[in-house]
């Protein structure tokens, strides 16, 4: 997976992704966070990037983006121990 950074400020993050379904889940995680004021994915066209785009008031852009990361993966643990226990 390719993430290459078009923008980055304090409360301002926009970057590029080509895999739109950890944009989607990410931009769920995002949206339940508060301090974040609008965490939205567009694509141009098909042939283009996903464009992530992430405003926040209370906490810094980057650091939205690693809570929403951190609690994806525990959330994937959590389901990978269940599915675990569900397979025994």
């Amino acid at each position: 997976m390719e993430i290459k950074i078009i923008k980055d400020e304090k409360n301002e993050l926009e970057f590029k992704i080509d895999n739109p379904t950890v944009a989607e889940i990410v931009r769920v995680y995002l949206n339940q966070d508060d301090s974040v004021k609008q965490g939205v994915w567009r694509k141009e066209h098909y042939s283009k990037p996903i464009i992530m785009k992430i405003i926040t008031d209370g906490k810094t852009a980057k650091k939205a983006l690693s809570d929403a990361i951190s609690k994806i993966k525990k959330d994937l643990d959590k389901y990978s121990d269940e599915f675990k226990k569900a397979v025994k």
